[in-house]
C-alpha cells in the first residue's frame, strides 16, 4: 500500500508539471513524448500510435528484463498518468511565468515525480526503464545520470523538428531534473544504509 501511494504521488507531481508548465510551454524533456514527435516527423505515422507502440515495448522491456513486481507497478503508474494528466490539463490553467523559470520549476516537480516511482520499485513507463535495467545489470550506470544522457540524446534529435530555444530548454530541465533525482536517491541510500548498521 505504502509503495502504491508514492506511484499515485509522484505521479501528480510528474502530471502537474507536465499539464501546467512544460506541454503549454513545448518545453521538450526527452520523454516518450519527444522521441514519438521525432518518429512522427520521419516515418508521418500518428503519433498516438507510436506512443502506443513505443509504450507497449518499453512495457515488454520492463517485464523481460525487470519481472513481474516492476511490471505490474509500472502498469498501475500509467494509469496514475493518465488520468492525472488529463484531469490536470483538463483544466486550461494558465500559469504567466518566465519560460526558463518554469523549466526549473517543473524538472524539480518531475525529479520528485521520478524519485517516488523509483523508490516503489516502479517506472514511469518511459526511459527510465532503460536507466533502472542498466543499473540494475551494474550499478556503475547511476540512474539519474543514465536517464540524463538518454534524455539529451532525444532531445539533440529533436532539432528535427524544434527550434534552437526548444532544445537549449530541453537540455536545461534535464540536467536539474537529473540532479535533483541523483540527489534524492543518493539521499535514500543513505538513510537505508544508516537503518542497516543501527539494526546490526
Amino acid at each position: 500500500m505504502r509503495d502504491m501511494l508514492k506511484i499515485v504521488l509522484g505521479n501528480i507531481f510528474i502530471t502537474l508539471a507536465y499539464a501546467f508548465i512544460t506541454v503549454p510551454n513545448e518545453i521538450i524533456n526527452g520523454g516518450v513524448t519527444s522521441f514519438s514527435l521525432i518518429l512522427e516527423a520521419v516515418f508521418s505515422i500518428d503519433i498516438r500510435v507510436i506512443v502506443n507502440i513505443v509504450t507497449i515495448i518499453l512495457l515488454l522491456i520492463c517485464l523481460i528484463f525487470l519481472g513481474k513486481e516492476y511490471f505490474y507497478k509500472s502498469i498501475i503508474s500509467s494509469i496514475c498518468y493518465v488520468i492525472f494528466f488529463n484531469f490536470f490539463y483538463s483544466l486550461s490553467i494558465n500559469i504567466n511565468i518566465n519560460v526558463y523559470i518554469g523549466a526549473v520549476i517543473a524538472a524539480i516537480m518531475v525529479g520528485i515525480g521520478y524519485y517516488f516511482c523509483i523508490i516503489a520499485k516502479s517506472t514511469t513507463v518511459s526511459f527510465d526503464i532503460v536507466a533502472i535495467i542498466l543499473n540494475k545489470n551494474n550499478k556503475k550506470f547511476d540512474i539519474a545520470i543514465s536517464m540524463r544522457y538518454i534524455n539529451i540524446v532525444i532531445i539533440l534529435l529533436g532539432l528535427l523538428n524544434y527550434g534552437v530555444e526548444s532544445i537549449i530548454l530541453g537540455i536545461i530541465f534535464t540536467i536539474i531534473q537529473s540532479y535533483v533525482l541523483k540527489y534524492l536517491l543518493n539521499r535514500e541510500k543513505n538513510v537505508n544504509s544508516e537503518v542497516v548498521e543501527i539494526l546490526e
